[in-house]
């Protein structure tokens, strides 16, 4: 059942707000409200967008929800979905990272988002069994997943080889059956998604240039507009991916910040809502702080704050926007079916291989194990398994219970 625009809107500023986790969680948290909840898109249509998102360079879960508000009403609605899906993670983040600077730490905030972490943990696991349950069907698919999770874990770079790799494996195992019909849709003009594509072009480069024209092609904020360009179309395999790449040039050869306030801003990024690649934004922020030129540092830094934030998430709105009716197209053609069921198989893999490094992560710390995460993990994806409990109920009383621990330690 389509939504109305209005109804559509409310669930993207609300997504915005309660989309923890990184992209795995993100993707969780959308299809279990949008596909099992509110049926606003079908399963198939949903894992058609998602293997598409994950081909392209940049946030994944940005754009697959782009890519599902275009689904439900067209160019605004994609537009909203996508802009909705960071705004509220633009807001907190520049916050953050003024607390960072200038005050340090705040130990009670740092408590509820310390209590996020195993409801993150508890989302990614149940969507990950519910999308393997609706998805690996043969041992072929099951195959594909595992090798997936092993080569993404060991060859996270590789990653869009190894969704086309899966592909392809599952289109040349395909069962033979009838021929097909030949498909002949009706044609898609070429001319309004060339016009798209020329205004997301633009919008993507004009506040580079009008940097480079008032600031210089040297100043701290034209070069992160520049630097974060090119990332955003070389950065396959979503944020962790991305982080090593950012992390060697922003650190080693721009200097914009040092290599242990690059991992403060990873942290702050995984305890905001929105797309872990955030982090950019952070990166952004201190490369003008440490360089402001003749602006007040606070002043210099929101500027590259919102330039980084800028040329990280529109080229997305290029890509899904001018690229999905031409997608879309293909759930048509019967034949590439089983190509998108191995792409599938490879998502869902992946999937496991995140949540298995995320929950790891999170329980075994250097020196102890956490066992609020471990306890509270487990019980939270009880309450979602057998309970179908709400996502942000889930959320705020995991948020809650971090709290009350942090005030009886």
């Amino acid at each position: 059942m389509k939504p109305t625009f209005s109804e559509a809107l409310r669930f993207w500023w609300k997504l915005g707000w309660i989309s923890f986790g990184g992209p795995t969680g993100q993707i969780a948290i959308m299809h279990r409200e949008l596909v099992e909840r509110r049926k606003w898109i079908a399963e198939e249509r949903f894992l058609h967008a998602l293997n598409y998102c994950t081909l392209l360079p940049g946030p994944e879960a940005q754009q697959l929800a782009t890519y599902l508000g275009w689904k439900m009403h067209g160019i605004r609605g994609g537009v909203c979905a996508g802009v909705l899906f960071v705004l509220p993670a633009v807001f907190i983040l520049w916050l953050l990272s003024v607390v960072y600077v200038e005050y340090g730490t705040l130990p009670l905030i740092a408590a509820a988002f310390h209590g996020l972490v195993p409801a993150v943990i508890a989302i990614v696991f149940h969507a990950m069994i519910k999308l393997g349950r609706k998805t690996l069907h043969r041992p072929l698919l099951w195959l594909i997943a595992a090798a997936a999770a092993v080569l993404t874990y060991y060859f996270r770079s590789a990653y869009p080889f190894v969704v086309l790799g899966a592909g392809l494996l599952g289109w040349l195992t395909r069962p033979r059956v009838k021929e097909e019909p030949p498909f002949s849709p009706e044609p898609i003009r070429a001319w309004p998604q060339v016009r798209v594509a020329m205004v997301c072009l633009a919008l993507w480069l004009l506040p580079v240039l009008a940097s480079a024209l008032l600031l210089g092609w040297e100043s701290a904020i034209t070069r992160e507009g520049l630097f974060f360009s090119k990332a955003a179309l070389v950065t396959f395999g979503g944020a962790y991916a991305v982080l090593p790449y950012v992390a060697q040039h922003a650190v080693e050869q721009h200097h914009w910040l040092r290599a242990d306030q690059m991992m403060h801003g990873f942290g702050l990024a995984e305890t905001t809502p929105g797309p872990l690649i955030m982090v950019l934004q952070f990166v952004g922020f201190m490369g003008a702080w440490n360089h402001p030129a003749t602006f007040a540092p606070l002043t210099a830094a929101t500027l590259g704050s919102l330039m980084t934030t800028w040329v990280t998430f529109t080229p997305s709105f290029l890509f899904i926007l001018a690229g999905a009716p031409y997608v879309e197209r293909l759930i048509e053609i019967k034949s590439l079916q089983p190509a998108m069921r191995g792409v599938s198989a490879a998502v869902v893999g992946v999937m496991a291989q995140f949540a298995i490094w995320f929950a790891l992560h999170a329980v075994l710390q250097v020196t102890y194990v956490d066992w609020f995460v471990a306890v509270t993990g487990l019980a939270a994806f009880a309450a979602l398994y057998i309970w179908q409990v709400e996502t942000v109920l889930l959320i705020g009383t995991c948020a809650i219970l971090g709290i009350a621990r942090y005030a009886i330690a």
